[in-house]
């Protein structure tokens, strides 16, 4: 707990820089207890208290505080396919789901803590084939609800990200209205945020009122999929 009664103290982030300097099995090993204390049980706290926030905003999106399948990201990375072969995240990642998503590319919510960079996400990075084709063509036929969802998240401190195709995507003419947006791989919306926000005890209330801020976006990237939101 900090010094102002929130829920991470600053000994998250004296974590993470260790572990950014020690990135192997024997440094984790020794410290493993301080990462369940000042992190993963931490980090449960703060699902838990996001938790009843996030379903007054959304009753189909979900926090979970269990250490398999659970909001909190697993810090062991997955190198089979990485030249990076450092076996932990350096990051503290927080998803909160749709209950119909099954992985982190469905629509939901991410808080993401490390000592370079907080942010917190809304929206669908990198959908497989099937929700990307969705989304366009929500896009092609309701372009100002998608106007406006996509400038709900370009002010007050927010900005869609993600990359874009160089070209139109197949099927798509270059000359369409909302190319651009078409051309987009991911429809995501970040906020970021001073690392001693994630400290303070209204952390919880600050990732609720931007969870609400981008309904606008995560409304319309369910309804593409034909979840509810």
């Amino acid at each position: 707990m900090s010094d102002d009664g929130g829920i991470f103290g600053p000994e998250l982030y004296e974590f993470l820089e260790g572990l950014e300097a020690n990135n192997n099995k024997e440094w984790f090993n020794e410290n493993r207890e301080r990462y369940e204390e000042e992190v993963r049980e931490p980090a449960f706290d703060l699902i838990r208290a996001v938790r009843p926030l996030l379903e007054e905003i959304s009753p189909h999106m979900t926090a979970r505080d269990s250490k398999v399948g659970g909001s909190l990201m697993r810090v062991f990375r997955d190198t089979r396919f990485s030249s990076d072969k450092t076996p932990y995240k350096t990051n503290v990642g927080i998803q909160f789901r749709h209950v119909r998503g099954s992985d982190v590319h469905a629509p939901g919510y991410y808080v993401h803590l490390d000592t370079e960079r907080c942010f917190f996400g809304a929206g669908s990075w990198m959908p497989d084939r099937d929700a990307l084709a969705a989304y366009r063509v929500a896009i092609d036929e309701n372009p100002d609800v998608w106007i406006a969802a996509r400038d709900t998240c370009q002010s007050g401190g927010w900005r869609m990200e993600g990359e874009r195709l160089k070209r139109a995507p197949r099927d798509w003419s270059i000359d369409h209205p909302m190319i651009e947006d078409l051309k987009r791989k991911s429809f995501i919306a970040v906020h970021d945020f001073d690392h001693d926000i994630a400290l303070k005890p209204e952390f919880p209330s600050v990732i609720a009122a931007w969870c609400t801020e981008s309904c606008p976006l995560m409304k319309f990237l369910c309804a593409a999929v034909g979840l509810k939101f």
